[in-house]
């Protein structure tokens, strides 16, 4: 399996990343989105990875807990619905920040796939400045999805690109 270099929403939604038009009305919409990354974020996206599937109960102190064994840790960011104001509810999702970059790579290798609150959690990198085309999944891009949406999406450490399948045809049969 291999990842995408750069990203490219009609690349990402193709199995083997060979597809050279849209398959779901979500890749067409990240084709005309318009997404920079935020530009108040001044970590160093090499030392900031996105931590996803978190418990809806899960902490910034038991990220802290786990994150804090690879290395010092500048900032953890769990995400948070601001449309509740009241509750603040868990989006799912975070970001932690380390001092050092061998610290974020350590963790990268070997927090993924680790649980935590009861979850099995999912660790990569920023993807928003560190991939050049980068569209989030709530302009119809980002990895991830789910089979019975139909909007899978490849190229990701989670769901690597597959070679293509290719199969003799017996032309003989056709006719």
């Amino acid at each position: 399996m291999w990842y995408a270099k750069t990203y490219s929403p009609v690349q990402v939604g193709s199995i083997d990343g060979t597809d050279t038009v849209p398959h779901d009305h979500a890749v067409e919409r990240a084709l005309t989105a318009h997404y920079t990354a935020p530009k108040h974020l001044t970590t160093d996206p090499r030392k900031t990875l996105f931590v996803a599937r978190l418990n809806l109960s899960t902490t910034e102190e038991s990220l802290q807990k786990l994150f804090g064994r690879f290395g010092e840790l500048d900032q953890v960011i769990l995400i948070r619905n601001q449309v509740i104001v009241v509750t603040g509810t868990s989006q799912g999702y975070g970001f932690v920040t380390f001092r050092r970059s061998a610290a974020a790579s350590e963790a990268y290798k070997r927090a993924h796939h680790a649980v935590l609150d009861e979850h099995v959690i999912l660790v990569d990198y920023e993807r928003s400045r560190i991939m050049k085309g980068w569209v989030p999944r709530r302009l119809g891009g980002g990895f991830g999805g789910q089979k019975e949406s139909g909007q899978l999406r490849f190229g990701a450490r989670e769901r690597g690109f597959r070679e293509p399948i290719y199969c003799a045809v017996d032309k003989a049969a056709m006719l």
